[in-house]
């Protein structure tokens, strides 16, 4: 069954949702197709969106999703879209259960973050170890942090975690600071601990090849990133390799190098966080709209609810 829209939103968390909810308001009809795979899945809480400060990053998705359904043109989708292509003048996108045509394409895809090898991170992650200092060092309550190296952008998030907590920067082989560099963790009081991590247990305490332990409040990773889906590339997009992996390419009006894709969300900017997806879904949302006034107008559907079988 071919199911025709005229926005296909792939990706319900906060890009995603604020991209259809301006769709929405422009009463296009839309489809939101969500895996239900949000980045911050891990975290109990969500800080530094203005209005939602505190609340649990599932409880935020759960009220904007409501929201959204208030609007009578949305269609919700619950599934993974497993391919997308181009098909005359739209796109087909391909599900488990049945495939949805659109007339242009909003990727809100994500990324999945990748820990470095070390015993006990992937169990705490979220929890005692994070990636953002502005989404969980207040609570950390200027106790000592630690950041783990993964390369050159270890160096920056050290820098910023003084302001947070007393910050041991654990190098582990990872990187090695130029005397410019180790000039400045020196002056914003970083300790470089050059000895190899060898695990992590606890709430969090770091252990290292030598023996000794060091207890922390919280340790910061930045992460690798993949795609977490491979649509992008089905389509052909174009990639831009960032310092932490690649991010969908995208025009000043957030278009992909395919026309009729658009793109928002972590899969799009090299760094975010709920408030920035928001804002940035927000202006992809409006821009998809504005591709549509000059195209033709769309087929009229017919027989589709509000929610699929599985919404």
């Amino acid at each position: 069954m071919s199911i025709e829209f005229d926005v296909i939103v792939i990706g319900g968390s906060y890009a995603g949702q604020s991209a259809a909810l301006q769709l929405a308001r422009a009463r296009k009809r839309i489809a939101v197709v969500d895996a239900g795979r949000r980045r911050n899945r891990f975290a109990a809480h969500s800080h530094g969106f203005l209005g939602q400060d505190g609340r649990a990053p599932g409880d935020i998705v759960a009220d904007a999703r409501a929201q959204l359904l208030a609007y009578p043109t949305v269609l919700w989708v619950n599934g993974e879209a497993l391919a997308a292509r181009a098909d005359g003048e739209g796109f087909v996108v391909t599900l488990a259960d049945r495939e949805l045509r659109g007339r242009r394409l909003v990727l809100a895809t994500g990324v999945t973050d990748e820990l470095p090898a070390v015993d006990g991170l992937t169990e705490r992650w979220g929890r005692s170890v994070f990636h953002c200092p502005y989404c969980h060092g207040y609570e950390l309550g200027q106790r000592p942090v630690g950041v783990l190296a993964t390369g050159e952008s270890s160096l920056h998030q050290a820098l910023l975690l003084p302001d947070w907590g007393p910050t041991t920067l654990f190098l582990n082989s990872a990187v090695t600071p130029d005397a410019t560099q180790a000039a400045h963790l020196a002056a914003r009081g970083v300790t470089v601990e050059a000895t190899s991590v060898q695990r992590v247990d606890g709430d969090i305490t770091v252990h290292l090849a030598d023996g000794r332990t060091l207890a922390l409040a919280g340790l910061f990773v930045a992460t690798r990133t993949r795609m977490a889906s491979p649509l992008a590339e089905q389509l052909g997009c174009a990639f831009d390799e960032g310092p932490a992996g690649p991010s969908i390419r995208r025009s000043a009006m957030n278009e992909t190098t395919v026309p009729g894709v658009f793109a928002c969300g972590d899969a799009a900017r090299a760094f975010a966080n709920v408030a920035v997806n928001v804002g940035d879904g927000a202006f992809t949302g409006a821009a998809a709209h504005r591709s549509l006034i000059t195209a033709p107008a769309p087929v009229q559907p017919t027989g589709v609810g509000r929610e699929g079988p599985n919404g």
